[in-house]
């Protein structure tokens, strides 16, 4: 099924397939990653491995046939390659959850974390209704009509019950349809604590009979607000009859949200005790999951997959091939897209943009050229929804006359998304002024925007070190009412740290993080450990290292990397660290060894300063 045989052109299609809407929403992270890092990168050979934690084999695990050789000596030989220091990032511009009312017609869109919850609607509450039965302009629409929604955005935050039973108290009924678009919009606009409380209400007042997709909307309505760890109390709760393969698969599909992999792996294992059959879906989560920490591990799901005779889907393909991107593996992504058009798959526009990302960061400009021509068509202008996708890439080849050249065609009328890629095009090519023209420009449009929209800018900022404006933008984002977000800080952070601010970095990480609750991104921490580590900075990486496992951010070798890197910058000897990986049950690759060798003060062969130089 899935043998890699030679194909005249991976890239050939009978017919550009644009992606729609609702998937090209997420191309501002599948696109974002720094140029000048992964250049800088690729001239050198980065030893930095994404996780060698190696945890005890899981059941979901222990079995394999001994099919797909090739895929598994493949992927194992390259679990320790990587794309550079901005690895972390192209590993997180898969959503997190997308799981959608249909999953075995439709898989889920390559999505950014930020933007999976702000564009890329969760379609796992379908309350009984298709998703894909009315254009997503129609659902906007419907949903914007509705006076439920009016009365839920107007609820007390933590009080919806109250406008609820006033609502019903008043003569009005529900309607399963219109909660349904109530709920999708609640969850585009990110207020999943609202439209938890709207379900919660709905099971206990018995207002609709539930099915099970009503039950696991609002399990992941609850892993998003409360945990999995609650999310999975939950299931107890769940009448029998409705207790199927979709609840599980919801949970399963936040424990990798939460780079859980321990609960991930034993929710995957559960679901085979219950006689559950493996679907696609749940080896995407798993082929997700390792992606993020231990692409060794992917050859064993590739290995299942073909065991359990699970055919893949587009997002496998996906998955796949910007997971050999990132190792630099160009001819196994090239087999990839063979195999995938020998099954009759055709790359969609998405996988086209992953595709030229790759070739555009790996140096082989003259491979991501002919895909642009290919993801534009014959006629720009007849094939808009193309713009968005290609304005970055461009910006990414500093190809200045291409970027103003496509952007003529939004211009006079532009789409949300065509700005949002229009001022990362311009921010790459260090056209802040025009970056600055077309966010502003927004606002004559639509007169308010999402942190989304400024995120946008700050990052411009943070490329082109632009402190200060970048704490303008903010403050001014504080003035709207705009909430400032994970990303937001993330960006924060890099302004202050690339500003060689670094200890006012980690204190607008930690009072703004503490303020608006919530947990700060792992590459925010990576920041300040990197930076401290690069001064010998025992103590504050001590600290940070801390931190990160605090915020149980703890299975990946990178911050070991760096916390011993502090150790060797302070030519300080650093006692028990291998201990420390062990009970960790994390294990040195080749650079972890050097290191460990260069701070072991009982290690004879060459000394700190030797190493030094």
């Amino acid at each position: 099924m899935w043998a890699l045989r030679r194909a005249g052109n991976p890239l050939r299609v009978s017919a550009l397939q644009v992606a729609s809407v609702r998937g090209c929403a997420s191309l501002e992270v599948l696109l974002s990653a720094d140029t000048k890092t992964t250049e800088e990168h690729c001239g050198q050979r980065c030893q930095k491995s994404c996780c060698c934690r190696q945890p005890k084999p899981s059941a979901c695990l222990s079995s394999f046939s001994s099919g797909w050789s090739m895929w598994g000596r493949s992927f194992s030989s390259q679990a320790g390659a990587n794309s550079g220091d901005k690895d972390d990032d192209l590993e997180d511009g898969f959503s997190d959850l997308e799981v959608p009312p249909e999953a075995d017609k439709k898989e889920v869109e390559l999505t950014s974390e930020e933007s999976s919850g702000e564009d890329a609607v969760d379609e796992i509450d379908s309350l009984g209704v298709d998703a894909d039965a009315k254009p997503e302009k129609e659902t906007v629409k419907r949903a914007s009509q509705s006076p439920l929604l009016k009365v839920l955005l107007e609820a007390p935050r933590n009080d919806v019950a109250a406008s609820l039973k006033k609502w019903v108290d008043g003569g009005n009924t529900f309607d399963r349809s219109d909660v349904f678009y109530v709920i999708l919009h609640l969850r585009k606009r990110r207020f999943f604590a609202k439209a938890l409380q709207l379900l919660e209400w709905l099971e206990e007042s018995k207002q609709i009979d539930l099915v099970e997709r009503d039950y696991a909307s609002r399990l992941d309505l609850m892993a998003k607000v409360n945990g999995v760890y609650r999310a999975e109390k939950y299931i107890d709760n769940i009448p029998a009859s409705h207790r199927g393969e979709i609840v599980y698969r919801t949970l399963l599909a936040n424990c990798v949200a939460e780079v859980n992999v321990k609960k991930a792996e034993e929710v995957f294992n559960k679901m085979k005790d219950l006689g559950f059959p493996v679907t696609v879906f749940a080896i995407n989560q798993l082929l997700l999951l390792y992606k993020r920490v231990d692409k060794k591990k992917i050859s064993d799901v590739l290995a299942m997959m073909e065991k359990e005779n699970v055919k893949p889907s587009l997002f496998t393909y996906k998955l796949l091939v910007d997971t050999k991107g990132a190792s630099r593996d160009f001819e196994g992504m090239e087999k990839v897209v063979e195999s995938m058009q020998a099954e009759g798959v055709e790359p969609d526009i998405l996988l086209q943009a992953t595709l030229a990302k790759h070739y555009i960061f790996g140096g082989h400009r003259e491979k991501a050229e002919p895909i642009l021509e290919l993801m534009e068509g014959d006629d720009i202008k007849a094939n808009r929804n193309a713009c968005q996708v290609v304005l970055p890439l461009y910006g990414f080849l500093g190809k200045k006359d291409d970027v103003e050249r496509i952007w003529q065609v939004c211009e006079a009328n532009p789409r949300l998304d065509e700005c949002l890629s229009a001022i990362d095009a311009f921010g790459r090519l260090g056209d802040v002024e025009k970056a600055e023209k077309v966010f502003e420009d927004m606002f004559v449009k639509w007169k308010t925007l999402s942190s989304k929209f400024y995120n946008a800018l700050i990052r411009v900022y943070a490329n082109q070190n632009l402190l200060d404006k970048g704490k303008e933008l903010l403050k001014r984002m504080d003035e709207n009412g705009v909430k400032i977000g994970v990303s937001t800080l993330d960006y924060l952070v890099k302004l202050y740290v690339d500003a060689g601010e670094v200890d006012k970095a980690e204190s607008v990480l930690y009072k703004l993080s503490q303020k608006n609750r919530m947990k700060p991104q792992y590459s925010s921490y990576l920041m300040l450990l990197d930076s401290y580590s690069k001064k010998g900075d025992v103590h504050n990486s001590e600290k940070v290292f801390n931190k990160l496992r605090q915020m149980g951010y703890s299975g990946r070798i990178r911050q070991y990397q760096l916390l011993l890197h502090a150790y060797l910058h302070a030519k300080a000897p650093a006692y028990g660290f291998r201990e420390r990986m062990k009970a960790d049950n994390i294990f040195p690759n080749s650079v972890m060894a050097t290191l460990l060798a260069a701070t072991d003060p009982f290690n004879q062969k060459k000394t700190i300063s030797d190493m030094l130089d």
